[in-house]
């Protein structure tokens, strides 16, 4: 039991507090090695908010108390060997459905669309794809907000073109997996439907439902200070039920209370039925916020001003976040040997290693977040990505994170701008900037997840106006920004905010070819795009033998066919040497050394006598110097 009488050197030890008071370093930029000073470590927690009380508030730390004696496990020690799974091994290729590739001229992606396409990514060398939502939808947050978790929505095709799909996949020896989303529900599933429409029905326990609070005036006001991460009160009011619905993300997104037994039987039976048609896995959606804290107590406010979300330390690691996951590994995909990957926002490390540890039969991998953005930074932030925090990060994770658990590496998602224009958005250097990522993701240990489009170095779009923009997160947050009295922002700062980091960006058409809307569509796709696929498209780039997309095909079936590669030790070199990141791949007689400068500089390169051949650069010449953004892997 932690108190304030507790050192916060031993709050660093515990996996919770290590990861919140790093996470909070994070946000204020301060390096977490503050906490490594012997004066700084000795301090007791109550000393430490008495100092930090004008900053923090009086309620912070017995809040933070509270969440760490909640959590009684340690992650076990990783002296062990590495167990060998096909997921270890696999490279995964993540689909965005409505954007990439149209088979019947309307614009949209669809299932026949990507089993026309299944040939390509078999070429590539993809392993397992991941289809974000493909059910059926409402479609206000472009299908994350499911209205029938066990049919197809119509503008994607139907139940027979997604068997015919899954054969295709299965036929190629691929696998596939499908996006989880059981946090929320949309607003139009049945079951919320019922739950307003009758106040006895067993459904109104499958959400939250709360009355009002009295404000000073007395208005009616929400129960909570919670927020939504798409702008707003986290709460709906029902006029007609006189009640408040909690809503995590979009208004149409309805949390489900998942401390309702039934309702977790029901999610269970979904993922059965799927797994029953012979799918391989999912990735489960915000995972982490399916547990929340009894009462839905007020969010602490200075928490909600640091995090820039009121109420978050209430349901990012919930009280019974482990027990729900541990109940539906055993009921759904444990009788499958189901793969699972979780999205896990706000979760560090030492929480990771509790959620994805072998030995404790919860989630095989989680997706963690925090090295798309730079200490101090946020998404909608318009900044060049330093890449030496990378460096410091993978380091950590590949050094910290154990044998009992594996790493997923990616830079892209569907709701991430692209990480080439993050880091420079210089054309000069696109394409060497796409295969240093690629010689990063391929060459470290974990399970690399390419976001399409990323394979041939896709950039950000050239949006001109907020009315090209479909992301609702994105349009919550631009009239937000307008009406904000305090930002006092123009329409042009308040739209130059949401190019920074708006998730439409990566969800433009994939780029086939050089033909009308790049091959994607013969009809007028459903959001707008760019000229970019003029230069740089899919059929160019298989021709030329010097370009990212052949350079992803060689370097991933080299990773297959040398699992130093994937299972081998890695021993990093050159380690507090800034702008240069080294390392060798060790495994049963081979070895592996990668050299990378990460900056727009030459700088000096640090090879060793043993190392032979290079076999791997984004640059073909060769020098004595690392060039801007260089990335070589060498044999020993």
């Amino acid at each position: 039991m932690l108190t304030k009488k507790s050192r916060i050197k031993e709050v660093y030890r515990h996996p919770v507090g290590h990861d919140i008071i790093k996470k909070i370093l994070l946000q204020m930029n301060i390096n977490e090695k503050i906490i490594e000073n012997p004066v700084v470590g000795n301090l007791q927690v109550g000393t430490v908010a008495r100092m930090t009380k004008k900053v923090l508030g009086e309620n912070f730390f017995n809040t933070f108390l509270n969440l760490l004696n909640s959590e009684a496990d340690i992650p076990l020690a990783s002296s062990c060997d590495i167990e060998e799974k096909w997921w270890k091994e696999a490279v995964f290729y993540q689909i965005y459905p409505v954007s990439f590739q149209d088979s019947n001229g309307d614009g949209i992606g669809d299932l026949k669309g990507i089993l026309s396409r299944l040939d390509y990514l078999k070429s590539l060398g993809v392993d397992c794809l991941w289809l974000s939502p493909i059910y059926a939808s409402p479609y206000d947050d472009n299908g994350y907000d499911i209205s029938d978790y066990r049919n197809i929505l119509e503008r994607f095709g139907t139940m027979e073109d997604y068997d015919a799909l899954l054969k295709g996949v299965h036929d190629r020896g691929m696998r596939l997996i499908m996006d989880l989303v059981v946090n929320h529900t949309s607003d139009e599933h049945p079951w919320f439907l019922e739950a307003l429409k009758d106040k006895n029905s067993k459904y109104r326990d499958y959400y939250f439902f709360e009355k009002s609070k009295m404000g000073k005036e007395g208005e009616k006001t929400p129960p909570n200070n919670w927020n939504s991460f798409f702008s707003g009160s986290a709460w709906n009011y029902y006029e007609e039920l006189d009640e408040w619905g909690l809503h995590l993300f979009s208004k149409k997104q309805m949390d489900l209370n998942w401390d309702n037994q039934q309702v977790r039987e029901e999610v269970a039976s979904l993922v059965r039925f799927w797994m029953d048609k012979g799918i391989d896995g999912f990735r489960l959606d915000v995972i982490n916020y399916i547990s929340k804290s009894k009462g839905l107590p007020m969010g602490d406010e200075k928490i909600g001003a640091l995090m820039g979300f009121y109420g978050i330390e209430h349901y990012f690691y919930g009280p019974k976040l482990h027990e729900y996951l541990k109940e539906l590994v055993q009921n759904a995909f444990a009788p499958y040997n189901a793969f699972s990957v979780g999205e896990t926002p706000g979760v560090g490390m030492e929480m990771s290693k509790l959620l994805t540890g072998d030995y404790r039969r919860e989630l095989d991998m989680i997706f963690s977040f925090d090295h798309l953005e730079t200490p101090g930074h946020v998404r909608f932030d318009d900044y060049e990505y330093d890449l030496n925090y990378l460096k410091q990060y993978m380091m950590e994770w590949q050094t910290g994170y154990g044998n009992h658990c594996w790493m997923s590496l990616f830079f892209e998602n569907h709701d991430n701008p692209r990480f080439v224009s993050k880091i420079n958005p210089d054309p000069a250097y696109r394409q060497v900037i796409a295969k240093l990522l690629a010689t990063v993701q391929l060459t470290l240990r974990g399970t690399p997840f390419i976001f399409q489009g990323q394979e041939i170095g896709s950039i950000n779009k050239d949006f001109q106006t907020m009315e090209q923009l479909r992301d609702v997160e994105s349009i919550n947050l631009y009239e937000e920004l307008l009406q904000d009295s305090g930002k006092v922002m123009t329409k042009e700062q308040a739209f130059a905010k949401i190019l920074a980091g708006t998730r439409d960006h990566a969800r433009t058409p994939m780029q086939w070819d050089q033909t009308k809307n790049g091959g994607f569509s013969q009809g007028t796709p459903w959001i707008d795009t760019d000229e970019d696929y003029k230069t740089c498209n899919v059929q160019d780039q298989l021709e030329d033998k010097n370009s990212v997309l052949t350079y992803y095909q060689s370097l991933i079936a080299f990773r297959k066919n040398h699992k130093a590669l994937i299972y081998g030790d890695i021993i990093f070199v050159n380690s507090k040497k800034k702008n240069i990141f080294c390392y060798y791949r060790k495994s049963l007689g081979e070895t592996f050394y990668v050299e990378i400068n990460l900056t727009k500089y030459p700088q000096k390169a640090h090879r060793k006598a043993v190392v032979k051949e290079r076999i791997f650069s984004n640059y073909q010449e060769n020098s004595k110097h690392l060039l801007p953004y260089q990335a070589n892997v060498y044999s020993c």
